[in-house]
């Protein structure tokens, strides 16, 4: 049972960080592409993608809400915390790829 909550979060960790990475560098791409501060566009890119990586990573945000729902009022707490596990991995992967492009793009914004 461990092994497959483990591997779920290294999974949903790992797809929701490179979500982000990866978006916000073909982001910053398309930036330079189209004579766009690319630096800005990435860090843009980077924070408004993490909802969707979070959202993306745990293959639909409906799933999630529901075994939720059915912890909390039907009281099965062993789905829902596996759930929240699940989501707490997705969103520290999302918040790593954020960090490395602002680590990359030395926190400039277009501003």
């Amino acid at each position: 049972m461990w092994n497959s909550i483990a591997e779920n979060c290294v999974l949903d960790f790992l797809v929701s960080m490179g979500l982000v990475i990866g978006g916000a560098l073909f982001g910053g791409l398309a930036a330079l592409l189209t004579h766009h501060d690319p630096q800005a566009a990435m860090n843009t890119l980077a924070s408004d993608l993490k909802v969707w990586a979070i959202v993306a990573a745990l293959g639909g945000s409906m799933d999630v809400l529901r075994v939720i729902d059915r912890g909390v009022f039907g009281l099965h707490i062993g789905p829902m915390i596996r759930q929240l596990i699940y989501l707490f991995a997705a969103f520290l992967g999302c918040h790593v790829g954020y960090i490395v492009i602002q680590w990359l793009t030395e926190g400039r914004s277009s501003s």
